[in-house]
């Protein structure tokens, strides 16, 4: 004979998946790029620096006023944002129809893995700069805070499934998880991703560890 399961053994069950499940908000990221002092001084003239547009998500960063050209040897796109502040290195961050736009072979790579990366030009209203690589598609990934991490013991470079709901909902599989004391709790995803499943800035999605 099956036990009758009461309504409230059903809420309990459910709080309780709830509670063990890691839900994060999702920021969806147009192409754009970082640039490093001497970068910035030779696109915008020595001193000029970065200026703020707004602030976004993580701390201590912002979109930039400034803009600048990508221009390959057989492409270009104008006006793509400069994310501050300023770097340590250059980095440039383009969706698949970018790269296909600009003709370029790009990986798909985590932040600051430019081994075998392409190249192209920035452009600038001071001047232009050509770097030898650091053009990626930006491995989907999700920030998260250390004391997150340990409550769900998560550790830096492990990898997830995170799952949307919604009308076009859907698994993402290979999803990237960095840790960091600083970090605040956001999911990444280029545009063509959230286009796929009709995910917009501040969707939640569910981490599958």
């Amino acid at each position: 004979m099956l036990k009758e399961i009461t309504r409230e053994e059903v809420q309990k069950t459910i709080r309780q998946v709830l509670d063990e499940s890691l839900f994060v908000p999702i920021g969806v990221s147009n192409r754009h790029l970082h640039v490093d002092q001497e970068t910035c001084d030779i696109l915008f003239g020595k001193g000029h620096g970065l200026t703020v547009k707004a602030p976004v998500k993580q701390k201590g960063q912002f979109a930039a006023n400034e803009k600048v050209d990508l221009v390959s040897p057989e492409g270009k796109i104008t006006g793509v944002r400069i994310l501050g502040p300023i770097r340590k290195e250059n980095q440039v961050e383009l969706s698949l129809a970018d790269a296909r736009a600009l003709r370029l072979k790009v990986p798909v790579r985590d932040s600051g893995d430019h081994r075998g990366t392409p190249g192209l030009t920035l452009v600038g209203p001071k001047g232009s700069v050509k770097i030898d690589q650091g053009v990626i598609v930006a491995a989907r990934h999700i920030h998260v805070p250390s004391d997150l991490a340990k409550k769900y013991q998560i550790v830096d470079g492990q990898m997830a499934q995170v799952s949307i709901g919604g009308q076009r909902g859907l698994l993402y599989h290979h999803v990237l998880l960095r840790v960091r004391e600083d970090y605040v709790l956001e999911m990444h995803l280029d545009v063509e991703e959230a286009n796929a499943g009709g995910i917009k800035n501040g969707d939640y999605a569910r981490v599958i560890l």
